[in-house]
């Protein structure tokens, strides 16, 4: 039996004492994937955990998807994408602002959006650096039985170039190609627990579609103010060891600033949904 302790009031856990290896039995996966979608986000601490292991974990989840910033990926292990500041040869190794980073849902943008990310502290700087979630679903369960009945159907654009311009480098004509705008519904079925969320995000999200442009903006400021109310996000102060496991389908996240004299290396992969509705019982 695996113990948990809470992380915040409405989601997140911590599951104590359980070391992520390539010998991770099957059935101790299956009971973390059960954890995984009761909380939403998983912590694990004091991991030793190469990437061989990351991807093989990270596959009990689901299919990995290969990100679009290929520049920025593992060497040997292309389901891994490096988040770095660090330098070599002239270049940054990973995909990382100099500055903050806003409210995104990872994989937005592309039309089988990521269920899942493993983040992994391998290099931390001193201080700085913390990691806050919302709780997307909790967030669209207490709106107002009003604002539910105008979101109904509504659906959203979704823009990567937005999020780079603001917090990245610009893509290339290849990446640009693969990551167009795109719609999503504004209230998400998500495609394990049949739960449903708030799927936007102050990063990526620009406009609902068919809306006027004052009322579309007017309402995802609204939505983007009450979904980061403090009952709703969990503020991670990382650890070197530490592994967050998180539902990129019911959560979002951003990234507080940090002194970029300072060397940061995260290595993450990303969980592709299932093809069909799967309700765990």
């Amino acid at each position: 039996m695996l113990e948990t302790r809470p992380l915040a009031t409405t989601f997140g856990a911590e599951v104590l004492d359980f070391p992520i290896s390539l010998d991770t039995p099957a059935a101790d996966s299956i009971l973390i994937k059960t954890l995984w979608a009761e909380h939403k986000l998983l912590l694990f601490r004091n991991q030793q955990l190469d990437e061989p292991a990351l991807v093989r974990f990270s596959r009990f989840f689901g299919d990995l998807e290969i990100h679009v910033r290929t520049e920025y990926l593992s060497p040997e292990h292309p389901e891994v994408l490096y988040v770095s500041n660090i330098q070599e040869n002239g270049r940054k190794v990973g995909i990382l602002a100099d500055t903050e980073v806003g409210w995104h849902y990872d994989q937005i943008y592309l039309p089988r959006p990521a269920v899942g990310s493993l983040l992994m502290a391998d290099t931390l700087p001193p201080e700085g650096g913390n990691t806050e979630f919302a709780d997307m679903a909790t967030a669209y369960e207490e709106l107002p039985s009003e604002v539910k009945t105008r979101l109904a159907g509504a659906r959203a654009v979704q823009s990567y170039e937005a999020f780079n311009r603001a917090y990245s480098v610009p893509t290339n004509k290849e990446q640009k190609a693969r990551s167009p705008d795109i719609e999503h519904p504004i209230v998400r079925t998500h495609p394990i627990t049949g739960r449903k969320a708030l799927y936007l995000c102050p990063g990526m999200t620009t406009k609902i579609v068919g809306w006027d442009e004052a009322e579309s903006q007017s309402m995802l400021n609204y939505l983007f103010e009450w979904t980061i109310q403090p009952r709703y996000v969990y503020t991670h102060t990382w650890q070197p060891g530490d592994a967050l496991l998180w539902d990129n389908a019911c959560t979002m996240h951003r990234r507080d600033p940090f002194d970029q004299s300072h060397r940061r290396l995260m290595k993450r992969t990303t969980i592709l949904p299932p093809d069909r509705l799967a309700v765990p019982v």
